[in-house]
């Protein structure tokens, strides 16, 4: 379409447009690096404006003004979201931040909580029906147009035609001002470190194949992204589309198959990067674009199965609340999507939210999980939200738990030097036992290698893993899911307490080296349970003392077989070469498991009912994973 044929009169310069403007008004502009940089720069340069209130979700142009006393005598700023480029303006209180769930700011508009005189948007050109792009920016600027009494738009061939809820006709807007400019790119910075590695290999744990993902704002789980190159048809369903996603994209690694939403689309509201995302988003129908309240809605992001959110976080207190938008008084960024996307993932069947954040803060001088959040941070997410936190020192669980489990999982991921700290803090405020014993401070990143699944004959998937701190109250819950005969061939002795006293003896600082033991763990209801366990622990120079234990519900399917395989081989690498074991005379079926495995096994009268085991590693025979 011809807009100088269709509708003359409102094809009009940028400074003819702003002069429709009026002294007072409250102006919406479009976001980021969707923003109509031509028009903005004409409205600052109209000098007879005053007391004009900007509203903005993401801002760009206006950070190259706030500098400028006579601008912020002109112009007052309201934005949503703290870009890195209004930081500094930010923290000297130049600005106004509106804290704001993602899906709830359009809702602002329509109710005329906010309301707006005037929205400045970038468009691409319109199609021979009339139709226009809002482009890479659709989230809240639909909402901002639809609100606003006057709508001008820079019509722009630069801008990507996205598909979806972006389009808009001709008649809908009131001006239009013809400028080409390159789109406003936000490219982030490659950080790629050890720590994003180690975060990265954690969160690709969690995330499995045929996930739909979402990634929040924020330079880690851009990065953390590159981690999930080995999975298999994910999908996207995310508030931004960035650079991060392209090699996924075009490895297929992202194919939108398994998704339950929109199957075959990625589903956005907003595109921030560089021009090669622009790129690639333009006239491809695979992205489709909706608004905020659409794409952030809690019950709309539930709809897809095995929804899984990435985002980080500043600090994290050890009872879980999340701080992302601001450090202490000091207004950092936002609270943006974070919140929709974890309850939106908790509502979801089979989804989960992950919390990413380096472990330390000032070049590792100071904690960002702390004993409680600094003066003036803001909570944006409730410790009742949180999934998952992940560091490069691990990953902590939290929904479901209490405080002193919370305490122990988060303590355990901190960095090894503030440990101690941590625990001493959390005894302090009453949070755990005052006997508690801090988590070791030596890197596990080690254990990573000793984890492992395996395919069990009722078709099930067991995971194997060592035995953590935090793992004390699961643990105990599997001790007492065991039958009293159960329990006495595994410690020969009725035992009918499993008191914290005990855990405190054996599991509370362990070195791993000496004393290894490797938990099973199957899926029940949604969630991992303990259904087996064989340890290890030094019994004199290179000789281990092994034992297991599975519950009786997993009897017969080759997992004690398998624990031995794996104790051997870590057992091994520790400088050991031969297992002892105290087996009752009464217990054949745990006598199999051990000729199985080493046919040449010494077995010693110990006297009373019980059998000494010792067997040599270089009399093992492979297992075969079949049987």
């Amino acid at each position: 379409m011809n807009l100088q044929e269709y509708c003359p009169e409102k094809v009009v310069d940028a400074r003819q447009a702003v002069s429709k403007i009026k002294r007072g008004s409250r102006v919406f502009i479009g976001t980021g690096c969707g923003e109509p940089q031509h028009l903005i720069k004409a409205m600052i340069e109209e000098k007879r404006l005053y007391d004009i209130m900007i509203y903005q979700m993401l801002s760009y142009t206006l950070s190259h003004y706030v500098d400028d006393d006579s601008f912020l005598k002109r112009f007052s700023l309201k934005l949503f979201f703290i870009s890195a480029a209004m930081r500094k303006a930010a923290f000297e209180g130049k600005i106004d931040y509106i804290p704001a769930y993602l899906s709830q700011i359009p809702r602002f508009f329509y109710r005329r909580r906010i309301g707006l005189d005037v929205a400045l948007i970038q468009i691409h050109p319109p199609d021979r029906f009339g139709y226009c792009s809002l482009g890479v920016s659709v989230d809240i600027t639909r909402s901002g147009m639809d609100n606003a009494t006057m709508v001008i738009a820079q019509v722009n061939p630069l801008m990507p035609k996205t598909w979806g809820d972006s389009f808009i006709h001709v008649d809908e807007i009131d001006y239009f001002v013809h400028h080409e400019e390159p789109i406003v790119e936000s490219i982030t910075k490659i950080r790629d470190n050890e720590i994003t590695r180690r975060i990265g290999l954690y969160v690709s744990q969690l995330v499995e194949d045929g996930a739909t993902i979402q990634v929040g704002f924020g330079h880690l789980p851009n990065e953390i992204l590159k981690y999930l190159d080995s999975k298999n048809d994910l999908g996207v369903h995310t508030q931004l589309i960035t650079d991060g996603l392209l090699p996924l994209l075009e490895k297929r690694v992202i194919t939108n198959k398994k998704k339950t939403l929109i199957p075959g689309r990625v589903v956005a509201s907003l595109c921030m990067g560089s021009k090669r995302i622009y790129r690639y988003v333009d006239n491809n129908p695979i992205f489709y674009f909706r608004s905020s309240e659409y794409v952030n809605d809690p019950t709309v992001i539930a709809r897809n199965d095995h929804m899984v959110s990435i985002s980080s976080a500043l600090e994290i207190d050890l009872t879980g609340q999340v701080c992302s938008d601001s450090v202490g008084n000091l207004f950092y960024s936002g609270i943006g999507d974070q919140v929709d996307y974890l309850r939106g993932c908790s509502m979801s069947r089979g989804g989960f939210s992950i919390i990413a954040l380096p472990s330390t803060a000032q070049n590792g001088a100071v904690s960002r999980i702390v004993p409680q959040l600094s003066e003036g941070a803001g909570v944006a997410t409730t410790r009742g939200d949180v999934h998952y936190v992940v560091t490069e020192y691990g990953i902590a669980e939290l929904q479901g738990k209490g405080i002193f489990q919370r305490v122990m999982e988060l303590a355990q991921i901190a960095h090894p030097k503030f440990r101690e700290w941590l625990i001493e803090e959390a005894r302090r405020l009453h949070y755990i036992f005052s006997d508690q014993l801090p988590p070791s401070k030596e890197d596990l990143l080690f254990l990573e290698g000793y984890k492992s699944e395996i395919r069990l004959k009722n078709g099930k998937t067991a995971e194997f893993r060592p035995l953590l701190p935090s793992d004390e109250f699961a643990y105990r819950n599997f001790f007492y899911s065991l039958r009293e005969e159960t329990i006495y061939r595994r410690f020969f002795y009725k035992i009918t307490l499993f008191s914290h006293e005990v855990v405190q003896k054996q599991w509370a600082s362990v070195d791993y080296r000496k004393n290894m033991s490797i938990l099973g763990l199957a899926q029940n209801r949604g969630y991992k349970e303990i259904m087996a366990i064989g340890s290890y622990a030094e019994a004199e120079e290179q000789i281990a003392e092994v034992a297991f234990v599975v519950r009786e519900d997993y009897h017969g399917m080759g997992i004690a077989s398998y624990l031995m395989e794996v104790l051997e081989r870590i057992a091994v690498e520790n400088g050991y070469s031969r297992f002892l074991a105290t087996v009752l005379k009464e217990n054949s079926a745990m006598m199999r498991v051990f000729k199985k495995r080493y046919p040449n096994a010494e077995i010693i009268d110990a006297g009373g009912d019980e059998y000494e085991i010792l067997m040599d590693f270089s009399d093992a025979v492979p297992r075969n994973p079949k049987q």
